[in-house]
């Protein structure tokens, strides 16, 4: 009698444990959950904008609005692709001192990208310019680095950079292979 009740003792967790068991099959798992990778945020945003199509765009088609010294507005223009190269155009000449390699600089500035037409960012936004040392070597992207070369105190330039001077892998919310719009103001310039 004692073998029967120490066997029923062992049995009785086991069979509990087995019904359990059987009792959760692959329909009582949450729908979430499947063996299929989702795609992240980025490639979400990649998939839903379509690259540009159409002739290169002229630089006039680029429409900056606001006066120097103010937050300007960027319109990025539709019907046409980005440019080879990075494209350089004052809009104000400045008649301050003038960015040379190795000068130092605040600089007042908006970011816009080229698929979806957002403003990205904006040193304005922040209430003060960005200080910048050493251009031409500063750490920035490169379209920094060589379109700000030339721009005078004062003066107000676009720059469209493509993405092999910016962030081609992407960064933050800029996808891999984005064009970047900057307007750039020169608020100081040393050296």
């Amino acid at each position: 009698m004692r073998t029967v009740g120490r066997t029923a003792l062992v049995l009785v967790p086991l069979l509990s444990a087995g019904l359990a068991l059987s009792a959760c099959t692959a329909s009582d798992r949450p729908s979430t959950m499947t063996n299929t990778p989702t795609p992240t945020t980025r490639q979400q945003a990649a998939e839903r904008l379509p690259e540009p199509s159409g002739p290169p765009c002229e630089v006039a088609q680029y429409q900056v609005t606001g006066a120097p010294g103010e937050k300007p507005a960027i319109t990025v223009p539709t019907g046409c692709k980005p440019q080879d190269g990075l494209l350089v155009k004052d809009i104000t000449e400045g008649t301050g001192a003038e960015i040379k390699a190795g000068s130092n600089a605040e600089l007042h500035y908006v970011l816009a990208t080229f698929r979806d037409r957002k403003t990205r960012e904006a040193s304005w936004d922040n209430g003060k310019p960005l200080a910048l040392e050493n251009i031409g070597q500063a750490s920035v992207i490169q379209g920094w680095n060589e379109g700000l070369i030339g721009l005078k105190e004062g003066g107000r330039r676009l720059l469209v950079v493509p993405s092999d001077k910016g962030y081609p892998q992407g960064s933050g919310s800029i996808q891999p292979g984005e064009t970047l719009v900057f307007v750039v103001d020169a608020v100081k310039v040393e050296g």
